[in-house]
């Protein structure tokens, strides 16, 4: 039986190297998403995704072997999810996620590559690819990212992915004067403004919305969290037009129900319940 929804949740975490701090919240933002993203999959519903939530202290080998399994599964989306701090290699081009127990002399050979994420997905058995990104980067990678450098930088890794792409990559500053810098998974994150936005839906859109259709009220929220902690710099990673993955719009149900008497609320939110959750046939 084909799948609806193939969902990879990898929040790495860096450890206790202070450079790799930026990572500190990563496990929490992958839970948070592996818990809420499932049951807001429009035409899959819980019962129709498989979720894979890696271990956040696991190293690259044991990532990427998870990230395989569930991409050579038939289905119709993989939905993977990177959280945590990137870092480049010494010649800027190439980009990994730190892991746990990496140093600032080892943690691009150690870390999960992004090479390595997107060619799994691309090789993968399912119809369509999204790649959610909540990451953010220390200076170097960040020069990295800016400069671009053509086909060979990393900055082009972002802008001509070879797979859809969705989140925000951000500078990683320290917290100064009592401010607690924005950190993948924490509040004000991606994934919390992700999640938030899910939670509560999108007042005034149709019950069905795609990731286009979240974004502007996901970069609200996004705005809210910088404006809060004092920071600036990130690059928001803006989703595709045109994908075919759908999430609930909280929003719209609660609208619908408002104005149903108690009978026929019941009603609603049974038959929501025990509704299938695969579309009819074409």
């Amino acid at each position: 039986m084909v799948s609806g929804v193939d969902l990879v949740v990898i929040g790495a975490d860096g450890g206790p190297e202070r450079s790799y701090g930026g990572s500190a919240r990563a496990a929490d933002g992958a839970r948070l998403l592996a818990d809420v993203l499932p049951g807001m999959c429009f035409d899959a519903g819980a019962a129709g995704c498989r979720v894979t939530l890696v271990d956040p202290a696991a190293d690259a080998n044991r990532m990427l072997t998870e990230l395989r399994g569930a991409a050579q599964r038939e289905g119709r989306w993989l939905v993977v999810c990177l959280i945590g701090q990137l870092v480049a290699d010494p010649k800027g081009r190439r980009l990994a996620l730190v892991t746990g127990g990496s140093t600032p002399d080892n943690a691009y050979r150690r870390g999960l590559a992004w090479d390595w994420v997107v060619s799994a997905m691309v090789h993968g058995s399912q119809e369509e690819t999204l790649l959610l990104v909540d990451a953010v980067a220390d200076r170097d990678t960040w020069a990295a990212l800016e400069r671009g450098g053509g086909e060979d930088g990393a900055g082009e890794l972002l802008a001509y992915s070879r797979v859809p792409l969705w989140g925000r990559v951000a500078r990683h500053t320290t917290g100064r004067r009592g401010r607690a810098a924005v950190l993948p998974g924490g509040e004000g994150s991606f994934s919390w403004a992700l999640a938030r936005v899910l939670e509560h839906g999108v007042p005034g859109a149709p019950a069905a919305v795609g990731p286009p259709e979240l974004q502007p009220a996901v970069v609200a929220q996004l705005e809210w969290g910088e404006l809060a902690a004092g920071t600036s710099g990130a690059r928001l990673l803006v989703p595709p037009q045109g994908g075919r993955l759908l999430m609930r719009n909280r929003a719209a149900v609660r609208g619908a129900l408002a104005g149903l008497s108690l009978s026929e609320e019941l009603l609603a939110v049974l038959w929501r319940e025990n509704a299938p959750t695969d579309p009819p046939p074409a």
